[in-house]
């Protein structure tokens, strides 16, 4: 069998188990399995594949009937341009947290804007996983300073891998949420919390699922990681600092509420909106501590 026949095999299979993407997942196989890159599979489309390598193919098609992520088999996703490595131990970083990436950026650089704010910013990256949002952010800005926590040591060592790969510095610290962290203060909080409600997990796709529960479940009502993180980050603000979290789709106004309680500064346009019209981040800043 050819690369070609191969291929046409993968995708076959995957349209008959109804997977969705079935050529660009069977085609991201091959090249992960074949060690090559789209051009030159292309071009040499009509070479033999080995025995070993075709078994091997076989098995990963397999893997993705069953609903394994084809990240969790080629170990790698992009995100802000960037390749991360990844594995069963971290969520896959998606195209909507890059809006929470892009809008602490633009957060960022207008503080550095600011006369007093000549230092290096402070950014906490909670829940960091892949450490993807921590990484984007040190690589595309200049002056920070980034520190980043997750609650799951193998999640860290995946993390601790990208920057290593990256070439980045980052403080990572294992920590459920501000647990670890003691007194330190930062100009700028993110997240990406767990934010799925616990009963709709089950009936989300088997890739979804596949992912670590601790990354997904956000409690019966999705909101237990935003409410422990509302109450306690003005703790670990500097003054006019901000926090930005990436929310469900449908999380928005629970979110505005929440932030009221809590002595938030809450304004209509603090949430955002993803390319789908569905909220997606949330900006805030300590009401009590503004311009004090």
């Amino acid at each position: 069998m050819n690369k070609k026949e191969l291929l046409q095999w993968g995708v076959q299979k995957l349209q008959e188990s109804n997977i969705e993407d079935s050529f660009l997942k069977a085609r991201l196989l091959a090249e992960y399995i074949l060690k090559q890159t789209r051009s030159e599979y292309l071009i040499n489309e009509l070479q033999k594949v080995g025995k070993e390598k075709e078994e091997a193919y076989r098995k990963g098609i397999e893997e993705l009937i069953q609903g394994t992520p084809i990240q969790y088999i080629t170990y790698e996703q992009y995100f802000m341009g960037l390749c991360f490595y990844v594995n069963e131990n971290v969520l896959i970083p998606q195209p909507d947290t890059e809006i929470l990436v892009e809008k602490t950026i633009e957060v960022v650089k207008n503080m550095q804007h600011k006369s007093n704010y000549n230092d290096k910013i402070s950014i906490l990256d909670i829940g960091t996983g892949s450490g993807a949002i921590a990484i984007s952010l040190t690589k595309q800005l200049n002056n920070v300073q980034v520190m980043a926590t997750d609650i799951s040591e193998e999640a860290l060592k995946v993390a601790q891998k990208n920057a290593k790969e990256h070439q980045v510095n980052i403080q990572f610290i294992q920590s459920d949420l501000f647990q670890e962290l003691k007194e330190e203060q930062f100009d700028i909080i993110v997240s990406n919390p767990p934010y799925i409600e616990t009963n709709v997990i089950s009936t989300l796709s088997k890739e979804v699922q596949s992912e670590p529960l601790l990354a997904l479940d956000g409690g019966e009502d999705g909101l237990d990681f935003y409410r422990s993180i509302l109450q306690n980050a003005s703790k670990y603000l500097k003054e006019n600092g901000y926090l930005l979290l990436e929310i469900g789709y449908n999380q928005g106004k629970a979110l505005l509420e929440l932030a009221n309680q809590n002595n938030w500064k809450v304004e209509s346009n603090q949430v955002l909106q993803d390319l789908n019209g569905n909220d997606r981040v949330i900006i805030l800043q300590d009401d009590t501590m503004i311009d004090r």
